[in-house]
């Protein structure tokens, strides 16, 4: 394998992170990934050795979910149910209750913001990386963030100074200025 090959094979985890962020399904997201990584090495020759191949993959990641959402849009969309979707025991209820509350938290934000949360807060990318990503300006990236954890604080009923989510259980979504988490102050 190749050195290039091995670079975008080190940087699988953290799409897949991302992608199962986005679309809440496990099957879903991995299709998602998938469809990158089979565009990337499709347009490899695009890429620049000079850029940040993370971005340009997460760039790739984005854009191929906005065009499904566009076609899903179009075409309407089903949805099964079944089992393997529900937890069978969670270990520390308290715990995943606070999941489940950030993540319906996140669903309700509209789709920019919780697109830069997720960048930021999940994936820990800097400011203008995640404006490369998304073709927007670093003001904007900032703005929406801000204006993200504000709705989010609102959304999950957190006072501003008083983060009530365990910094231990998300380490890239630590509430703290130094970490660039979701609920930072």
């Amino acid at each position: 394998m190749s050195d290039i090959h091995q670079e975008i094979a080190a940087h699988i985890p953290s799409l897949r992170r991302y992608a199962r962020a986005l679309v809440h399904d496990v099957v879903t997201a991995d299709d998602l990934v998938q469809d990158c990584l089979a565009r990337a090495l499709d347009k490899l020759h695009l890429w620049r050795q000079d850029t940040n191949l993370r971005g340009w993959l997460f760039t790739i990641l984005h854009n191929q979910y906005v065009n499904e959402v566009r076609r899903s849009v179009r075409r309407g969309r089903m949805v099964e149910l079944n089992d393997a979707t529900l937890p069978s025991r969670p270990a520390n209820h308290d715990k995943v209750l606070e999941i489940h509350d950030l993540d319906r938290a996140l669903d309700q934000l509209p789709a920019e913001m919780r697109v830069v949360i997720l960048l930021v807060g999940l994936e820990g990318m800097p400011y203008d990386a995640v404006a490369n990503t998304l073709g927007i300006p670093i003001g904007t990236v900032r703005s929406r963030l801000s204006r993200g954890r504000d709705a989010l604080r609102r959304l999950m009923d957190v006072e501003a100074n008083r983060p009530s989510l365990p910094t231990t259980h998300f380490r890239r979504i630590a509430p703290t200025p130094q970490t660039l988490g979701v609920l930072a102050v």
